[in-house]
């Protein structure tokens, strides 16, 4: 046998092996580069949008390869046509929009936008709507002056804490007014991460209309209907003109109104009648209405919390805050910061006759009254009213004149366990910003126990057991920061604060709407 020859076979054979398995490897680390291989994804129609005009820079409606400037990978994506779209009025109580189901071969450039299902568009509203409101502060309110409450982007004067008691931290604290609450959250989303000034991206659009501000300088002083709803008419006018409202006939619309529902939801055209008939126009009947208190089961309106005095820039401030009402002393069994109301005949105004007589007859009860002139100030100093509530192990919250009431959350910030006399207090409203389960941070009592007088209750909250008083205390002081809204210019990194937990809201309430329309046309196709 001829060795020099069978060693250069021998060689040669090594070395092919050698390349083929380098090859191997130089087309692996290809593949995992480029991102090769087709994942099917099916996507709503706004990430769909997205991907197209950021990724694909090509018309989506054959197929198409593109060249990924970061490197030499071709890539190759498969689009179905996504502009089959057909409507009818809004009138007929359907929205008929076509899925949109795609192909897409590179999804990791896809998933690098973190906005991608979570865009907003903000209408532009004509100034009547809302600067201009601002603006005319001193008519806002008949019983007093509106202005004040109007600086510093909607959340009032800033506290100062005069006494050395350090009830509050040293900032961000501010008088904010309980009907604030659409201009801090228009203040809020113009700073909002994922705007787009592009209506085709938005997964929602906000019409940034101080519904609240609006009906609120009209309901005391007679004025007739036509002057109430002059300008929801004009609003609804102009939206149904507008191309983003023919895209879903106004389903992917929203609105924010810093009053309870019933302000909206004037019935007749009988001037005697309370409010204005916003809520009850056929075109915002589409739209999805963020409210501090839900008329019920209206399926179109999401009530989120009032707006508190706390207003923090960054998260240490939170949890500094919170630190501080897990370790603060509470001397007081409950508490009662309200005041009595003179018709005896109504249920609000007999449960609260009682709750007051039940708390100053008993020694570990504190109440602030409200009605007594001399104590009046003290109900609207922020930091007299957490004072009471820092004090206080359970915070009694009935029914006023509506069934929901501002000091709710007040009194969770405080760390106080909220105690209930009607579901319709918190139970059947803050869906998306307090937990399902009512146990776990709150008290329930019938009203009709208290009035009748089968309910002492002093000695009902004395028998909660210790153990259940610190869980519901623990989730009181979790739920802090969903109960609360940034200083309107932050952002928050790590928490979500109650814009944040209602803007989720909201663009799962579209998303929703969008499946359901998907189902409909594909079981009717």
């Amino acid at each position: 046998m001829d060795k020099p020859k069978f060693f250069d076979n021998l060689r040669f054979v090594f070395l092919i092996s050698f390349m083929f398995c380098f090859s191997l490897l130089l087309l692996d680390y290809y593949v995992s580069v480029c991102d090769r291989g087709m994942e099917f994804l099916i996507f709503h129609m706004n990430g769909t949008h997205h991907a197209q005009r950021h990724t694909m820079m090509a018309e989506p409606s054959n197929s198409s390869s593109t060249f990924n400037e970061t490197g030499d990978c071709t890539e190759k994506r498969i689009h179905a046509n996504q502009n089959d779209v057909s409507a009818i009025p809004a009138a007929q109580g359907e929205v008929h929009k076509r899925s949109n189901v795609g192909v897409v071969a590179n999804p990791v450039s896809r998933n690098l936008d973190s906005c991608s299902g979570k865009y907003i568009y903000v209408h532009d509203l004509g100034s009547r709507f809302n600067e201009d409101l601002v603006k005319g502060c001193h008519s806002l309110m008949r019983w007093f002056d509106m202005c004040p409450y109007m600086n510093n982007l909607g959340l009032g004067p800033k506290v100062t804490e005069k006494s050395k008691e350090k009830v509050l931290l040293k900032e961000n604290w501010y008088a904010t007014n309980q009907f604030s609450l659409e201009v801090i959250f228009h203040n809020t989303m113009k700073h909002y991460k994922c705007l787009t000034k592009d209506s085709s991206l938005a997964s929602a659009i906000y019409v940034p209309y101080y519904a609240g501000l609006d009906v609120g300088q009209y309901l005391w002083g007679g004025f007739n209907v036509s002057t109430r709803d002059a300008s929801p008419k004009e609003l609804v006018k102009w939206l149904a003109q507008q191309p983003e409202w023919k895209r879903m006939w106004g389903r992917d619309h929203f609105i924010v109104g810093g009053r309870i529902s019933w302000d909206f939801r004037r019935v007749t055209d009988s001037n005697d009648d309370w409010g204005n008939k916003l809520m009850l126009l056929p075109e915002a009947k589409n739209m999805s209405i963020l409210l501090i208190e839900s008329a019920g089961s209206k399926e179109n309106e999401f009530p989120i919390p009032y707006p508190t005095y706390f207003h923090p820039t960054k998260e240490r401030e939170i949890f500094q805050w919170q630190k501080k009402m897990r370790n603060v002393k509470r001397p007081y069994l409950f508490s009662f910061v309200g005041a009595p109301r003179p018709d005896s005949n109504s249920l609000s105004s007999s449960i609260r006759n009682e709750i007051i007589k039940q708390c100053q007859s008993s020694r570990s009860c504190r109440f602030l009254n409200c009605h007594d002139s001399h104590h009046h100030n003290n109900c609207n100093d922020p930091v007299q009213v957490t004072k009471v509530f820092q004090s206080s192990v359970f915070c009694i919250q009935p029914p006023g004149d509506s069934f929901t009431r501002r000091s709710t959350f007040d009194s969770i910030l405080a760390g106080c366990i909220p105690v209930f006399f009607d579901p319709n207090s918190a139970y059947n409203q803050y869906f998306w910003h307090l937990p399902k389960n009512a146990s776990s941070y709150s008290v329930y009592i019938p009203v009709t126990d208290v009035t009748q007088k089968r309910v002492i209750i002093n000695e009902r909250l004395s028998r909660v057991p210790r153990r259940q008083v610190l869980a519901m205390k623990k989730e009181i002081i979790r739920l802090i920061p969903r109960i609360i809204y940034r200083y309107p210019s932050s952002r928050l990194e790590t928490v979500e604060d109650a814009f944040d937990i209602a803007v989720k809201g909201i663009l799962g309430r579209i998303e929703a709407i969008k499946r359901d329309t998907t189902k409909v046309n594909d079981s009717s196709s």
